[in-house]
């Protein structure tokens, strides 16, 4: 590894700055990026979900599923073309530095930081839950067993990214395998008046068998409807370790959303409809709770279990590894310390890693509240989903004979509809964890007040999505003349 031996000027870095902080090139083609795309959400499916049964029964997380799997399927369609006009580390922060200025790129880097710092640490303590409710080596959940996640996987990642996604495309393919055959065995139970067995609150407006909190426990929902896909948006951020990344990011995008797609739809179904929907609300392990219905295990429910444990593991390996390059491109350009953002002789950001995975940590250790964590990191979500929504929108109208080697369907009409749901989406935090909202913004509040007295000046000219932003505003100012 290498350590800084000097401390230049922040308006003139060395010639060697750039070269001190590169990534590995070409380690990636489109199918290890699916894989890393399933592999940030895939732990959605095992848990978490379910709790939204309680926020709006049955058909209300039903409709929020469908709506926030609209959001992010026009979302990634505005991402696939964003990644494909700037395939950059920055991804998110850097389509928004083009589209809305330094501040823009700030405020949707940050955003992405605060889920992708929070959501490991949240997965952490499940991972922990999980090693004690299966038994393994007599381990109960608490600071060892996070530690030691951390420890390994960062580990891994230090090691070299190409061996890092082929790690997370194996642990994914085993997850999914066992959600392919949880869903053939639940379904072989499905009885659809089970659905629809929570018991409707009279007073709740618009209520009823399918609706038991009404209409607005579908608003309630949206948070936990996003758990089928959250994390996705990560692909972009794997573009400088990408081979063609112009033709692969899309691809991969394309293909990582059908699949979870897919999954959501037979996890949600086969799950209610085998057990039911009153008892799966609470379930902190709802596919093995469908596959039990008189609380004694199967073979099947086992084989679920252990399973969910490989889940939680790829969305944390993946998660770490979505973190590290957020923040490598934002210390890259001057928005957070630049020191953060060197890489070791493999060519991995090792202090993007060690860092972010302390906090992490730090938070899982001393808080235990992974529940909580998982909000906040919802919170930062819809954020960024709006922020990158209307780079898209924006980048369209103002810039429309920039070289876009791929083309969202619809065009401005689909960036609109993810702006408009993540919105909403936003709001409904509020409605599911006040708490976790406030957090989120206390954090943010403090991230501004740092770049606004102090990184704002002294951004790195020679970064590519700056290099990148600089060359668009050096062309308005041609035409202008």
């Amino acid at each position: 590894m290498t350590v800084e031996s000097s401390k230049p000027s922040p308006a003139e870095p060395p010639d060697d700055y750039l070269e001190r902080r590169t990534l590995r090139r070409g380690s990636a083609g489109w199918l290890l990026l699916t894989g890393l795309g399933v592999a940030y959400v895939v732990s959605g499916d095992y848990s978490g979900w379910n709790f939204g049964l309680a926020e709006g029964g049955f058909g209300g997380l039903g409709i929020a599923m469908g709506l926030m799997g609209v959001m992010y399927a026009c979302m990634v369609f505005s991402l696939a073309e964003l990644s494909s006009v700037l395939p950059t580390a920055g991804g998110g922060y850097g389509f928004a530095r083009r589209a809305l200025g330094p501040w823009g790129g700030f405020l949707t880097g940050t955003a992405i930081l605060i889920e992708y710092v929070l959501a490991p640490a949240a997965i952490s303590i499940f991972i922990g839950d999980y090693v004690e409710s299966l038994g393994l080596f007599g381990l109960t959940s608490g600071w060892p067993v996070y530690l030691a996640c951390f420890v390994l996987f960062i580990g891994i990642h230090l090691w070299g990214v190409g061996e890092a996604l082929r790690f997370s495309f194996v642990v994914t393919g085993i997850a999914v395998a066992a959600l392919l055959v949880f869903a053939v065995g639940a379904f072989m139970d499905f009885d659809a008046s089970k659905l629809n067995d929570i018991p409707v609150e009279a007073d709740a407006f618009g209520a009823n068998s399918w609706l038991p909190m009404g209409l607005l426990g579908v608003w309630a929902a949206f948070p936990f409807g996003m758990w089928f896909f959250l994390g996705v948006e990560g692909v972009p951020l794997a573009a400088e370790e990408t081979k063609d990344p112009a033709r692969t990011l899309p691809r991969a995008i394309r293909w990582s959303m059908a699949i979870l797609v897919v999954l959501a739809l037979l996890t949600f179904f086969a799950s209610a409809g085998a057990r039911g929907a009153n008892a799966l609300q609470d379930a902190g392990n709802p596919l093995v709770e469908a596959l039990q219905p008189d609380g004694e295990a199967t073979a099947l429910s086992r084989v679920v279990n252990y399973a969910g444990l490989a889940g939680l593991v790829a969305s944390f390996f993946s998660l770490i590894y979505a973190g590290s390059r957020q923040l490598f491109a934002l210390s890259r350009a001057g928005y957070l310390p630049r020191f953060l953002s060197l890489t070791s002789r493999r060519k991995a950001p090792y202090l993007g890693l060690l860092v972010p995975g302390a906090i992490g940590f730090g938070l899982a250790a001393a808080t235990g509240d992974g529940a909580r964590m998982l909000n906040v990191a919802v919170f930062g979500a819809t954020i960024s989903y709006a922020l990158m929504s209307l780079s898209h929108i924006v980048l369209r109208r103002r810039e429309p004979g920039l070289e876009r080697p791929y083309r969202t369907p619809g065009g401005i009409l689909t960036s609109s509809v993810a702006l408009v749901l993540a919105c909403a989406a936003l709001v409904a935090t509020f409605l599911v964890d006040v708490t976790a909202a406030l957090i989120a913004l206390a954090v943010y509040v403090v991230a501004i007040a740092y770049f606004g007295m102090y990184s704002r000046k002294h951004l790195v000219a020679r970064a590519p999505e700056e290099e990148f932003a600089a060359l668009a505003a050096a062309e308005a100012e041609l035409a202008r003349d």
